[in-house]
């Protein structure tokens, strides 16, 4: 009976979805897409396809549905690596594994916001990834962070994986479980835990790269200056913006994963095995460990821009301490040639013999007066 009601629920299920994949198609035609594949339509998007029974890679390639079914059979599960698929090859994936069309929607684009949501008996999962790029300097136009998606769509037979960017490579995580048949026997739960961990890990290395580049920053802004300039002055601002602009693109990947995390440890989700949620505590201890990282540093970037302002406004006070304090200077020099400048004939200094030496002694004389009151008082 209950067989009979799932054949017949099936067809209800995508024929009440259908006006959802139209309205959506209707609403995004002219919408731009977040990211364009590289990939050439020809080329398939899957990286890779296994089955494994107990735990063991099952020898011999195979198509998806192929493995599907002998998974079913033997109580294994397949596991298929995607890397940015478009939306043709996705959607036969779909019709195979039985995957809701608004999942699918989000992983054929990228950017998705961090988020676990139940399907029927399927879990999608997504997060954001993150990796440091290596540069020599950092300038205001340095890259410092790269991001990409990870979504997964989890099944009581099946994970699969959609890779977007090259910020995780989950070639890595596949081999390192390989090696461990004990974890892999757990299930689909398992890879899951274990791209999770990859990503989360990642996001670690990520703030503590970071950390080390704000604090190159911070060095150079509180170095004692050699040189002054307006422009070099204003490049130092244009390198702390542009990494604290690359530290806020890293904080839309961190801080939003959180809640998903959360969910697979408090139990909300009844599918993750009780052994394998208390493998999510420990990735949600590194989760925590890197949003505490990635809050300090936004508080620092934030300070060190700030004293960079500070420092700005000081020097400008400066400058125009010195440009008014010169200003004063050249005008007792002018007023006096000013006021000789007037030819008038009831001078009783333009008749004296030492009229002349004497007003350029008083010019010299007031103008170094000054000049040393200046100088005294911190203007020069």
């Amino acid at each position: 009976m209950a067989d009979e009601e799932q054949h017949y629920a099936r067809p209800l299920q995508r024929a009440l979805s259908r006006p959802v994949r139209a309205m959506s198609r209707m609403l995004n035609t002219n919408a731009p897409h977040p990211k364009s594949s590289t990939r050439p339509p020809d080329q398939s998007a899957i990286v890779d396809c296994a089955l494994y029974i107990d735990g063991v890679r099952q020898p011999g390639e195979r198509h998806y549905a192929e493995a599907l079914h002998a998974a079913r059979r033997h109580r294994g599960f397949v596991w298929i690596g995607l890397k940015e698929p478009q939306a043709a090859e996705m959607s036969a994936i779909a019709e195979t594994f039985e995957l809701h069309e608004l999942a699918v929607e989000d992983a054929v684009q990228s950017r998705q916001r961090p988020k676990v949501e139940r399907y029927g008996e399927m879990i999608f999962l997504t997060m954001r990834t993150a990796r440091y790029v290596e540069h020599d300097e950092l300038t205001d136009t340095s890259e410092v962070v790269e991001t990409g998606d990870v979504l997964m769509f989890i099944g009581e037979h099946f994970i699969i994986t959609v890779r977007h960017g090259d910020a995780t490579r989950l070639a890595p995580v596949r081999s390192g479980l390989e090696r461990r048949p004990e974890v892999l026997e757990r299930g689909p739960w398992a890879v899951a835990y274990a791209v999770a961990d990859s990503v989360v890990d990642a996001l670690v290395e990520v703030a503590t790269e970071i950390e080390e580049d704000i604090a190159a920053v911070e060095d150079q802004v509180f170095a004692p200056q050699r040189g002054r300039g307006g422009k070099r002055g204003a490049d130092r601002i244009q390198r702390i913006y542009q990494l604290k602009r690359e530290l806020m693109e890293f904080k839309r990947a961190v801080l939003p994963l959180q809640r998903p995390v959360s969910a697979l440890v408090s139990g909300q989700l009844s599918e993750v095995p009780d052994e394998i949620r208390r493998y999510f505590r420990d990735v949600g201890d590194n989760l925590a460990r890197a949003i505490e990282q990635v809050l300090y540093l936004d508080d620092v970037i934030n300070s060190v821009l700030a004293a960079r302002l500070a420092q700005t406004s000081v020097e400008q006070n400066n400058d125009m301490r010195k440009i008014a304090a010169w200003a004063a200077i050249a005008a007792l020099v002018t007023s006096i040639a000013g006021i000789y400048g007037m030819n008038f004939d009831f001078m009783p200094e333009t008749h004296w013999v030492f009229g002349y030496p004497g007003v350029m002694t008083l010019m010299v004389g007031g103008s170094a007066a000054l000049f040393w009151g200046f100088r005294k008082s911190g203007w020069l």
